[in-house]
């Protein structure tokens, strides 16, 4: 019986809606990760009781030229949906944001404000609108993606028990751009080198076989440049043999559009 009929499952998907707001806040940290990988974190007083209680969300983040003077001209401003990686309250009192940028190269708006946006320029936080959380215990968990994913990818390896069977592959540039990925299971680095990107995750992904599938009913997250959609779900729902609607596919950028947003 395919893990795909809900008497085997041994999870579910839940959505949930949550009232939109948009926040001020500051950039008050940049660290640089890698050569092309940088984490920021921003500052302010309302980013007070930002978060969700889902597994997977995402937020807009506004750059204006200058600090708008209401929400409608921080709506027009330049923007771009990121993962918010992590939230809380600094040791001084402070609410604070972290978010991780994966740059590209080329870059939009947002790449360049993380890179080279002074300490206390100004940002909108727009969101969470919606959150996903996982409801169960997945027997088994896949989690593959190319840089822009690493930060939904550190999120969802905080909940992968320590004896679940569970694969993570991560595609960068190089050995000279892997990360620190916390997880209870070994991360597996593909390195592209100058091919197109998502080619080597794809390339991964397409030697698995059923054998390499963990567990009979995983959670699955891949996501990477959006040519990674097809050959993952030839893998997940053809090879495996699993439904697509509790797994998470998705193209989260593409190539040569800075002004694309994944569909979330």
């Amino acid at each position: 019986m395919s893990s795909s009929n809900t008497d085997t499952a041994t999870y579910r998907l839940e959505r949930e809606s949550l009232e939109l707001r948009f926040r001020s806040a500051t950039l008050t940290e940049r660290a640089w990760l890698s050569e092309h990988y940088v984490r920021v974190r921003v500052e302010g007083e309302e980013l007070a009781g930002f978060g969700s209680t889902g597994h997977d969300d995402h937020i807009r983040i506004f750059l204006p030229d200058e600090r708008p003077g209401t929400i409608e001209e921080l709506r027009q401003a330049p923007s771009r949906e990121f993962t918010p990686l992590a939230w809380g309250t600094t040791s001084a009192g402070s609410p604070y944001l972290d978010l991780e940028f994966a740059l590209h190269g080329d870059e939009g708006v947002a790449g360049v404000w993380a890179q080279s946006a002074p300490l206390g320029a100004f940002c909108g936080v727009g969101g969470p609108r919606g959150a996903l959380r996982i409801e169960g215990e997945p027997d088994g968990w896949l989690l593959a993606g190319d840089e822009t994913a690493i930060p939904q990818i550190r999120r969802y390896a905080e909940l992968i028990p320590e004896d679940a069977p569970a694969l993570i592959l991560v595609e960068v540039r190089g050995a000279a751009h892997q990360l620190k990925i916390d997880a209870p299971v070994p991360v597996e680095f593909v390195n592209r080198g100058g091919a197109f990107p998502g080619t080597a995750l794809a390339d991964a992904l397409g030697q698995m076989d059923e054998d390499d599938r963990p567990g009979e009913d995983p959670f699955v997250f891949i996501a990477a440049e959006q040519a990674i959609v097809k050959p993952a779900r030839a893998l997940v729902a053809d090879r495996w043999g699993l439904d697509l609607d509790r797994r998470v596919i998705k193209g989260y950028w593409k190539s040569g559009d800075t002004e694309y947003h994944a569909a979330h």
